[in-house]
C-alpha cells in the first residue's frame, strides 16, 4: 500500500510514519553508521523533517514498513543546497516544480528479490507521484554504487557536477527530469511496480 504525508515527527501520532522512521534509524544509523539525529533512541528524524516535507511510504496492509522516501521543496532549504552545494557545477536546482528526493530506505528485513520489487514499485511511485502534482524535476545525492543503478532505470537523469569523497563516500549530486513518456522510459528499463513480494505478500492496494 502507498502512503503520501506530509507530517512534521514531533507531534504525529501515525503508525505508518513511525514505522518509516525507525527503519531510517535501522538503516542510516544502525547499519550504514551515519552520525545524524535519532529522536527517542528509536527514529531517524533531521532537522528536514517538518511540514513541508513529503513521504511516500510503502508499507504492508498491516503497516509493516517495506520502502520510503522523502520529498523536499526545493525552493526552501534541502540537503543539495544547504550541506553539499559543492557537488553541483552550477546553482543546485531550485524551482517550484524541482523536489530533492532524500531518505531512500528500503526495510533491512528485506530478501534480494524482494527489495527489488520495493525499489521499482517506489521509483515508480516517485515518478507518478510527480505527474501527478506538476513536478517537472527531482534532485538528489547518491553514493555512486547507488548512481550507477539510478542511471540505469531508463529516465533522463545527469550528474550535476564532478562526484567527490565527502566522509569517506563518493557522492555525486543528480537531476533527473520527469515528463509524460517517463513511465515508458521506465517500463522499457525493466522498472515495474508490484503488487506482491517474495511469498506472495501484498505491497500495493
Amino acid at each position: 500500500m502507498l502512503h503520501i504525508l506530509q507530517s512534521a515527527p514531533p507531534s504525529t501520532s501515525d503508525a505508518v510514519l513511525r514505522a518509516m522512521f525507525a527503519a531510517r534509524k535501522s538503516v542510516f544509523v544502525d547499519l550504514l553508521k551515519w552520525d545524524v539525529p535519532v529522536l527517542e533512541d528509536r527514529y531517524k528524524v533531521d532537522q528536514f523533517d517538518d511540514l513541508n516535507a513529503t513521504y511516500l511510504i510503502l508499507t504492508e496492509p498491516d503497516g509493516s514498513h517495506l520502502g520510503s522516501a522523502r520529498l523536499l521543496p526545493t525552493v526552501r532549504p534541502h540537503i543539495l543546497d544547504s550541506l553539499y552545494p559543492d557537488l553541483c557545477e552550477e546553482a543546485p536546482p531550485r524551482a517550484p516544480d524541482i523536489f530533492e528526493i532524500t531518505r531512500f530506505c528500503l526495510d533491512r528485513r528485506l530478501r534480494a528479490p524482494e527489495r527489488r520489487a520495493v525499489r521499482d514499485t517506489l521509483v515508480t511511485a516517485l515518478v507518478d507521484h510527480a505527474l501527478d502534482h506538476g513536478i517537472t524535476a527531482y534532485s538528489a545525492i547518491a553514493e555512486m554504487g547507488w548512481f550507477q543503478q539510478i542511471l540505469a532505470f531508463g529516465w533522463r537523469c545527469r550528474p550535476l557536477g564532478l562526484p567527490r569523497h565527502v566522509d569517506g563516500a563518493m557522492l555525486a549530486g543528480l537531476r533527473i527530469d520527469i515528463a509524460s513518456d517517463t513511465p515508458g522510459l521506465l517500463a522499457a528499463a525493466g522498472i515495474h511496480p508490484a503488487a506482491t513480494i517474495g511469498d506472495g505478500r501484498r505491497i500495493a492496494a
